[in-house]
């Protein structure tokens, strides 16, 4: 599945004596052995570390997006069940009653800090359909915009095998994906990749850098593991997910939870855990994925619209447009064009019916006429790149 990547501001590098600058948010994955410490119960004392940590984060200015596992783990605490039924609809009921107790929590954790979650329930589909592609987004960027810290998991009581991520390790790296993170941060029992499995051999030594993940570094991950059998990752995953994510443009570093203020040690640039490096920009994701895909339709604009394109490097507003050519929808990608050959390649943020009606109307006017707005843009500059 190729999922495409999006870019909302510039990329700031890595600095080690600055820490992690950035204006992209950061994505933290916690696992089952995080929030349960080993345990078949959730640990308050840890998932409150983890809470200050962020808090300290959020009061930097630094926008967290978590993608929190535990829903099974919480339900089973729930429903007094330590019964571990690997089918499908029995962990559907569990997930069910537990994700309510994990937000729960998680809410009540975080008010002591006067700070504000929203919960987000996503299945692979939400990741590969552009239109829920688009949603899913614009509902993440929202709620950072308003300073709201995002807590997000698989959806698993609706979701069935085909359209299940099936881990949560995979599932931070599509959601850092989805909002263009910088970093991804995995927090797990492992104080990172190491050369041998540190529990059973004593002179493994961490890998703290990886330039590039290949199949040296997927044997070195082993096999999944998971002594109560509540995880559904491991190692393994976990490389996947960073090899996901460094394809997109985002930087992965694996670190352990019992590392004394793990995340503020990250994000200060010090060396903990192991950091799997982007092997792209996110920009030079996004134009070789645009430029991969075949256009849905096009939308043909008027000079003046083509020379902002082309020399401000604008974004494509209603105004510029003189028609919509074939039927497409909002998310899909579609050709922009002069009256005389292409010009660029971009995600459309309305379908072909829509821009219709908006054509040649300004901005601040679409939600007059069409009775609700996907924003000023046409296509964000963002979300389109130039043919040469």
């Amino acid at each position: 599945m190729l999922i495409p990547p999006v870019l909302y501001g510039p990329c700031i590098r890595f600095n080690q004596e600055n820490g992690m600058k950035h204006s992209r948010p950061i994505v933290i994955k916690l696992g089952t052995s995080t929030l349960t410490q080993g345990t078949k119960k959730l640990c308050r004392k840890k998932m409150l570390d983890i809470v200050r940590q962020i808090s300290i984060l959020h009061e930097q200015g630094k926008q967290i997006v978590i993608v929190s596992s535990g829903a099974m783990a919480a339900g089973r605490e729930i429903m007094k069940d330590p019964k571990l039924d690997r089918l499908l609809p029995r962990k559907q009921m569990l997930a069910s009653v537990g994700q309510v107790h994990l937000m729960h929590i998680w809410s009540e954790l975080f008010a002591l800090f006067d700070i504000v979650v929203g919960q987000v329930l996503l299945t692979r589909d939400d990741v590969s359909n552009r239109k829920r592609y688009l949603n899913s987004r614009d509902t993440l960027h929202s709620l950072l915009k308003h300073h709201v810290i995002p807590i997000i998991n698989e959806n698993d009581t609706v979701a069935t095998q085909e359209i299940r991520v099936g881990d949560n390790d995979n599932l931070s790296a599509l959601v850092a994906n989805l909002i263009a993170a910088e970093y991804l941060i995995l927090l797990t029992d492992q104080g990172g990749l190491f050369t041998a499995d540190p529990r059973l051999n004593p002179t493994a030594q961490l890998i703290p850098l990886i330039e590039k993940i290949d199949a040296n570094i997927y044997r070195l991950a082993g096999k999944p593991s998971d002594a109560l059998g509540q995880g559904t990752g491991g190692m393994i995953t976990k490389i996947e997910a960073a090899q996901l994510a460094s394809q997109s443009g985002t930087s992965t570093i694996i670190g352990s939870s019992n590392h004394p203020d793990i995340l503020l040690d990250i994000v200060a640039g010090k060396s903990v855990g192991s950091r799997f490096l982007a092997t792209t920009t996110l920009r030079e994701s996004r134009k070789r994925w645009l430029l991969s895909e075949k256009p849905q339709g096009k939308i043909v604009i008027d000079h003046g619209a083509a020379k902002h394109l082309m020399d401000a490097g604008a974004s494509l507003l209603p105004a510029g447009i003189i028609k919509a050519i074939s039927n497409f929808e909002r998310g899909n990608i579609i050709s922009i064009e002069s009256e005389t050959h292409p010009l660029a390649v971009g995600i459309t943020n309305y379908s072909s019916s829509e821009i219709e009606t908006i054509k040649k109307i300004h901005s601040q006017s679409i939600e007059e006429v069409l009775g609700f707005s996907y924003g000023p843009e046409v296509v964000h500059r963002d979300n389109m790149t130039m043919i040469k």
